[in-house]
């Protein structure tokens, strides 16, 4: 648009004229130039390599959602708010939204594999260790480490390569539970192999890192939730980052009222029954649990909501490597725990592990004070028996079937349970 003086503007001109010169954008006030419109900019959100880890790539998870970050298409809860900012890095976990279509949106955990202290603590012990410097690039470090040289060498993750390692997952391994780690890692393009001929170099350390860190997104590769297993969906990661579906943490129900808190326990209950006995003859159970190791879907459903305190014995081969762990430490057993950490002996788990666990540290806290006295005497009183475990006549696995069926009629069957609405009007199973 050129540049004219609106000299229409001026007392006494046509009306007419004015309003054709309004009409074309003169401001009939001043008598300066017109300026080109400012085109309207979208807001863009900007991440740090360091907020999500990708400066420590490729001692990382991996980079499977990196895209959907960048596109927006990944926003945390804080992106609803006024300001639009990224949350504190040194949160442990996120609430946040997740698209497909950029119109429907679902809840998502964005969560870290550990705290930055000890990310920082582990880091310094590495460089230090491995190449006598406070700070250097982790990534060679790790590489240049005798098992990470093994792994970059291997055709195959074996029981060897995995021992000290700390996670629960590798305290009790069998070839057939390692074979299935390698098959299902949802981190590269191409899995379904035992053989590791199809992960890249960056790739193996990834898998390495992680199941040296934290092995939460692991299990739920492993065992997803389309096939049954009670874990939320994996979605991927950015640095060091992993994404799974949104639960709310149970700790969040232990005011609820008695037909919520008592369906909460039956469905706690049937999970610790599928991790002891299923299909493909894995014993799952726990090393510890609390008010934040289970979570719930927003239709009620109950699943595993932090898996990292989870250990499976095979029992159809055994494990390969028993009691041997402790002579195994290198720099990979103590990334975020202490390298002086006991491991549990594989012989020392009872199938009512899991059950007596959650019975003195779990149950008690969801079912006190909900119901009428005769029915709470009761439940209280399967409750202490089944806190004693091993030492009780009757055992754990009797106490909680008789309190499985004191509970069964006291939920409702209505709108607000929709995981199971309408079919318990219909079936016996609920």
């Amino acid at each position: 648009m050129g540049r004219w003086t609106c000299c229409l503007c001026s007392r006494g001109a046509d009306p007419l004229m004015l309003l054709l010169v309004l009409a074309l954008g003169c401001d009939p006030s001043t008598a300066a130039t017109a300026s080109p419109p400012v085109p309207h900019v979208k807001p863009s959100y900007t991440f740090g390599r360091t907020f999500l880890g990708l400066d420590k790539c490729n001692a990382c998870i991996g980079t499977s959602i990196c895209k959907k970050f960048f596109k927006e298409e990944i926003r945390f809860d804080t992106w609803l708010s006024s300001r639009l900012k990224l949350p504190p890095s040194s949160l442990l976990s996120y609430s946040g939204n997740y698209t497909d279509d950029g119109k429907s949106w679902r809840a998502v955990d964005i969560r870290r594999l550990s705290s930055r202290y000890q990310q920082e603590r582990g880091e310094r012990r590495v460089c230090g260790a491995l190449l006598r410097s406070p700070s250097c690039s982790l990534e060679r470090a790790l590489r240049r480490s005798p098992r990470g040289q093994r792994w970059l060498r291997a055709k195959r993750l074996t029981p060897d390569l995995v021992q000290g390692l700390p996670s629960p997952l590798l305290r009790c391994p069998s070839q057939r539970l390692l074979d299935r780690i390698v098959r299902r890692y949802a981190e590269v393009p191409d899995a379904g192999s035992i053989y590791m001929d199809h992960l890249a170099e960056r790739d193996r350390l990834r898998l390495l890192y992680t199941l040296a860190v934290n092995s939460h997104p692991i299990l739920l590769q492993m065992f997803p939730d389309v096939e049954g297993w009670p874990f939320p969906r994996y979605l991927g990661s950015c640095g060091r980052l992993a994404l799974s579906a949104g639960t709310r943490p149970l700790r969040d129900f232990l005011g609820a009222a008695a037909e919520l808190a008592a369906d909460l326990a039956l469905q706690l209950l049937a999970v610790l029954r599928s991790m002891a006995a299923n299909d493909l003859n894995y014993f799952f159970y726990f090393t510890r649990v609390d008010a934040g190791t289970f979570g719930v879907f927003s239709n009620g459903h109950l699943f595993i909501r932090d898996a990292s305190a989870l250990g499976i014995i095979d029992r159809e081969e055994g494990s390969q490597l028993m009691d041997r762990q402790q002579e195994h430490r290198d720099i990979f057993s103590c990334l975020t725990v202490d390298c002086q950490s006991a491991f549990v002996s594989c012989d020392s788990i009872r199938d009512e592990h899991s059950l007596v666990m959650v019975c003195q540290d779990l149950l008690p806290k969801l079912l006190a004070g909900k119901f009428v006295p005769p029915v709470q005497e009761r439940v209280d009183a399967f409750l202490q028996r089944c806190a004693r475990g091993f030492g009780d006549k009757q055992g754990a696995k009797e106490a909680v079937e008789e309190l499985a069926e004191l509970l069964k009629p006291l939920r409702s069957c209505d709108s607000r349970f929709a995981y199971r609405y309408p079919d318990c009007r219909y079936s016996d199973k609920y």
